[in-house]
């Protein structure tokens, strides 16, 4: 699972990318990173990978905290991925960066389920299915070609976005 608060622990950005796991080689680290599109900005630092964070992350902006808990999620190659409102504090050229990144480790392993909770719509536009909640209950469903040909909610809420 991937929150819109990542939890960063008061270690390098290596340990924070490999928490948990044994053993990770730095290759991998870096790959995640890469995937994660934050590798270049770990890269300027000038201990790069072994730059302490600060305590929950506070050396570190909110884009740059999610980056680095996303290379975290993706160092371990789940099978499920929920992803609540993992780009909430990107811009949305980062966003746009990471929903490639998305989608290229879906093509990578297409039996990976990825579940997306997001406000932004630009956040979802691409999945399979998109399901719309209100007050806890789906009250429409389909792709984004589907949802906005129906001029239900979904559409609706892609009009007031695009104003």
């Amino acid at each position: 699972m991937f929150d819109q608060e990542p939890i960063l622990f008061d270690l390098t950005i290596a340990e924070n990318i490999a928490y948990g796991l044994e053993n990770v080689p730095m290759e991998d680290i870096i790959n995640a990173a890469s995937k994660a599109c934050i590798h270049q900005f770990i890269e300027q630092l000038p201990q790069g990978y072994e730059t302490k964070v600060g305590m929950k992350g506070s050396f570190m902006s909110g884009g740059e905290k999610q980056r680095i808990a996303i290379a975290r999620v993706l160092i371990r190659r789940p099978k499920v991925l929920l992803l609540d409102e993992a780009t909430s504090a990107m811009d949305s050229h980062n966003e746009q960066i990471i929903q490639e990144v998305l989608e290229q480790t879906q093509t990578e392993d297409p039996s990976r389920t990825l579940l997306i909770i997001a406000h932004r719509l630009s956040t979802i536009r691409s999945c399979d299915l998109i399901c719309v909640l209100d007050r806890g209950h789906i009250v429409e469903s389909g792709t984004h070609t589907e949802l906005i040909q129906r001029h239900g909610i979904y559409y609706k809420m892609h009009v007031q976005n695009n104003l």
